[in-house]
């Protein structure tokens, strides 16, 4: 166990002193067990369900509303204003315009999110209030996801809804952004040049972790609610199906009694 510590130690220091590096070092495990997840995997094959889609984005829109209004809220945070790029990244409107495309415009009555999101999203408000150099953490793992893994996500979505007019993947589209690729790179320069001490850093990387858990459970969740509700389902054709086959068979039953006995009286 302290060769594979020091082993990651060594690793860590060959890296160098970017943050964005060490992050991405740091995260490299985890990042494999998110893109595993049955959820991303189905999302990856084009096998989403419109369902599927459609809970993601509930719970999209409660992770991005509490990533935004903390980062909003500490704009001028030394260690939050370097990434700040509300105009370029902003999600939070995208979503909505997809919710109400799919549910309408009084889509917030229907919002269903699962326990994974309220945590995550609690988590995001108390390092918000108590200690914001966290929060880079945070938005690193998403903003940088969605221009990157994000965009082919989203190619797969249009394809496999038929959404041909770009009408509910907003999500996916950036507008303020010209080149996903140089952007990528001024974000990550902008966050290397951010100030913090061993400490604050080793809790940054620890936290892009906790990010990484965070969106894992988020997923399994959104998998087993789908899961419940696809059993309910099948349950409820079942019981339908059941007494119609009953149904069926007992007017059989009539129906041959009748032909005999049209038999019999007919002799």
């Amino acid at each position: 166990m302290d060769k594979v510590e020091s082993a990651r130690k060594d690793d860590m220091q060959s890296i160098g002193s970017d943050l964005s590096e060490q992050i991405k070092a740091k995260t490299r495990d985890i990042h494999v067990r998110a893109e595993n997840t049955q959820l991303m995997l189905n999302y990856q094959k084009g096998q989403i369900t419109l369902p599927q889609y459609k809970l993601l984005l509930f719970s999209l829109y409660e992770i991005y509303r509490a990533l935004e209004e903390e980062l909003d809220r500490n704009a001028s945070h030394p260690g939050v204003s370097p990434i700040y790029f509300p105009q370029e990244l902003a999600r939070l409107e995208t979503i909505e315009r997809d919710l109400e495309h799919f549910f309408g415009k009084e889509w917030q009555k229907r919002v269903i999110v699962p326990a994974a999101t309220q945590r995550y999203t609690q988590r995001l408000h108390t390092i918000g209030k108590d200690d914001p150099n966290l929060l880079v953490a945070h938005a690193y793992t998403r903003y940088l996801g969605d221009l990157s893994g994000g965009q082919v996500l989203g190619k797969i979505t249009q394809k496999s809804f038929g959404l041909s007019s770009g009408e509910g993947v907003s999500f996916f589209s950036f507008p303020g952004v010209s080149s996903p690729n140089r952007f990528k790179q001024l974000y990550r320069s902008r966050m290397n040049s951010i100030e913090l001490t061993k400490e604050e850093r080793e809790a940054v990387l620890e936290e892009a972790l906790m990010a990484f858990e965070h969106n894992i459970q988020v997923f399994d969740d959104l998998q087993k609610m789908l899961s419940i509700t696809e059993e309910t389902s099948e349950n409820q054709q079942a019981t339908l199906i059941r007494p119609f086959s009953i149904l069926h068979w007992s007017l059989g039953i009539c129906a041959a009694l009748a032909t005999v006995g049209i038999g019999i009286y007919a002799s």
